[in-house]
């Protein structure tokens, strides 16, 4: 009998509490907490004509799978509806659902497939590395009568033991990640609060398998060349490391450095998101390279850096010297270096290249005095409301969400997600609050049946001023507006700009985000952001990139994540590369000792080795990195890669500490053991 004031898309409303009803579990995960009759529910919706769901219960004796037959061959002319039956109701009751499966599936599929690379990568090189260190043993047991078979099935068994309960161990932390990213994602609002974590056996058993397969080939192909060669050659080859790199090894390093640098040309020549999806496998390519490629890389690099250690005293010469003696201890060293460089300059700086271009776009174009917002949306009264306050010149409200654009052509098509926003009033109104940067076309043709594309959103589609670009809208809907207007500044205001009108009756929430409002000339600001308070919380510009910057809080924190975690693991792998190399080399340092060397002199000898190795892992993923980061930048932004010094200088520190801690602690405790 109570009355409640609701404030609705069109509007405040009064309403009598006719009864109250105590919420299903799925209220937890956003389900409905307000009911109507079947005809206000039409009216508030916004397109009265259409529902979102029918709710259909089998008679007595018939069952769920025969009712839903029926049902689909009754539809069958209503292409876009969707018999749902079973667990498949939960996408219908829950829309939610589906944008979670969505950030699960795009979160999950990027990190997953690029931490499944770069961990079989420093899985080959570990496993590939220990085998080439016992050179000496695999010549000992061909000096003594084994066979090429023996030795390759021994290296085999090795790895049959190993490999599993590593990879039996490495799933457990792996579900403790998964626990602790998931609830992460929840605690964003990404997920559902009713959905649960479900830990499949399958991904756990494929990783198990993958590294298996991987250290099984690793050791095999470093075992390959010391089990085949003579016996007497393999001893003198265990004392002294040939530079012989395989013709096959070789032969696929340069097809990986040419495809590289063929992908990275067409990632130059591409616009748009071509140009990131076509850069994304140059960091592999080249990746790859300097992984078959490394021991002409190493001697290149030790060449290069070891030029000024050459004009230094006795340990900086003998570091250059046993830099370019050893090209493939050096390379086992440098590449999981490479490895955390370029990935982790590339997954942080990608995001702060594009951070930094939105945040210009949207400081040089949203030049309304004052900006309206409410947590839930402000309905559409808001914005003739705004208009009418004493001193407003221009207000405009802004409904902002996301469109559907067809890229590609035949079987090969996708779509692809834009954003998009609807205004109301005229060209010229908006243009009083929002700078777009008008590139062809005007504003001032927006209506209806128009509509205004980013430039480089156009250029990918191949539509210009006068086309019709064909969009799927929020409700499933299709739509082909005539393009009016390109312009610069999407990445930071909106792809897609279109009527309100045009957007509003096919949105779940009719809701405006945001009410742009320009001042009028010799108003005064503070009278009018007064005036305007009644309508929800009132702020300068700012307001408006502070709202765009939460939404993409999501895609920062999971890039920021997967950059620390693939950052964190390839430097593990570098540091038990380092550890592995320097320990190797106890004899070499007890000798050292033995003819007069001082325990200061040997341990810079190290300490130089390890800043030439930091030098080259560092210029290498840089190079990597930028090669990678211009296109993607250039295509998702229109602009060069932003890197910010003080970040760029702590991946350098943290490469730098990382090798001189992982040489010089095992070099200390070898010369201990050595006296």
């Amino acid at each position: 009998g109570g009355r409640i004031t609701l404030t609705t898309a069109d509007g405040a409303h009064r309403f009598r509490v006719s009864g109250i009803a105590r919420t299903s579990p799925q209220g937890r995960t956003g389900g409905p907490t307000v009911w109507f009759t079947d005809a206000r529910a039409r009216a508030l919706s916004g397109h009265p004509a259409t529902v979102d769901a029918v709710l259909v219960r089998p008679r007595p004796g018939t069952t769920p799978g025969a009712l839903a037959a029926r049902l689909e061959r009754a539809l069958k002319n209503a292409p876009a509806a969707r018999v749902c039956t079973g667990e498949g109701r939960g996408a219908a009751e829950e829309p939610g659902l589906e944008g979670a499966r969505e950030v699960l599936e795009g979160i999950g599929g990027s990190f997953g497939g690029v931490a499944t690379v770069v961990a079989l990568f420093t899985t080959a090189g570990t496993v590939a590395l220990s085998v080439g260190q016992r050179g000496r043993e695999i010549a000992l047991l061909r000096a003594i009568g084994a066979t090429p078979r023996q030795i390759r099935r021994s290296i085999a068994a090795e790895a049959l033991l190993v490999a599993p309960l590593a990879g039996a161990l490495g799933t457990l932390p792996g579900i403790g990640l998964a626990h602790w990213w998931f609830g992460q994602l929840r605690d964003k609002g990404a997920i559902p609060a009713g959905v649960e974590l479900s830990v499949s056996w399958i991904p756990l058993v494929s990783a198990v398998g993958a590294g298996l397969l991987t250290a099984l080939l690793a050791g095999l192909a470093a075992a390959r060349r010391p089990a085949r060669i003579k016996p007497g050659q393999a001893l003198g080859e265990a004392a002294a490391e040939p530079f012989r790199p395989g013709v096959v090894r070789t032969l696929l390093g340069t097809a990986a450095l040419a495809g590289g640098c063929v992908l990275a040309g067409v990632a130059a020549s591409s616009s748009g998101e071509d140009a990131a999806n076509a850069a994304l496998g140059v960091v592999m390519l080249f990746m790859l390279a300097v992984g078959l490629l490394g021991p002409f890389v190493a001697r290149g690099c030790a060449w290069l850096v070891g030029l000024p250690l050459r004009a230094g005293r006795a340990p900086a010469v003998l570091a250059a010297a046993n830099a370019r003696a050893n090209a493939r201890r050096l390379a086992s060293a440098i590449t999981p270096l490479v490895l955390a460089m370029a990935f982790a300059s590339t997954l942080v700086f990608l995001h702060t290249s594009e951070d930094h271009a939105t945040a210009g776009q949207r400081r040089e174009g949203v030049v309304a005095d004052h900006v309206v917002s409410a947590p839930g949306g402000l309905p559409a009264d808001a914005t003739a409301r705004a208009g009418r306050v004493r001193g407003v010149a221009a207000a405009v409200g802004v409904l902002r969400t996301g469109v559907l654009v067809r890229k590609g052509s035949g079987d090969g098509a996708w779509m692809e997600t834009a954003s998009a926003q609807g205004v109301s009033g005229t060209g010229r109104a908006l243009a009083a609050v929002q700078d777009l940067d008008v590139r062809t076309g005007g504003l001032d043709a927006l209506g209806r049946d128009a509509v205004a594309v980013d430039a480089g959103l156009a250029s990918s589609l191949g539509v210009e001023v006068g086309d019709r670009l064909r969009l799927s809208l929020p409700d499933g809907s299709t739509a082909a507006p005539r393009v009016v207007a390109t312009y610069g500044r999407g990445l930071g205001l909106a792809q897609v700009t279109l009527p309100r009108a045009a957007l509003v009756s096919h949105v779940t929430s009719g809701f405006d985000s945001h009410v742009l409002v320009r001042d009028a000339k010799g108003a005064d600001p503070a009278a009018v952001a007064a005036a305007l308070g009644p309508l929800g919380e009132v702020t300068g510009p700012g307001g408006y990139a502070a709202a765009r910057d939460e939404e993409n809080e999501l895609n920062a924190w999971a890039n920021t994540v997967m950059a620390a975690v693939l950052g964190g693991f390839a430097a593990v792998a570098a540091a038990n590369t380092l550890v592995m190399t320097v320990l190797d080399r106890r004899r070499e340092l007890a000798m050292l000792r033995l003819i007069g060397s001082t325990r200061r002199q040997v341990l810079d000898m190290v300490r130089w080795e390890a800043l030439l190795v930091v030098t080259a892992g560092v210029a290498l993923g840089t190079a990597i990195a930028l090669v990678t980061l211009v296109p993607m930048a250039r295509g998702m932004t229109g602009e060069g890669p932003y890197l910010p010094p003080l970040t760029y200088a702590g991946f350098v520190g943290a490469a730098v500490a990382l090798g001189l801690l992982a040489t010089g602690l095992p070099a200390r405790a070898g010369l201990r053991h050595g006296r």
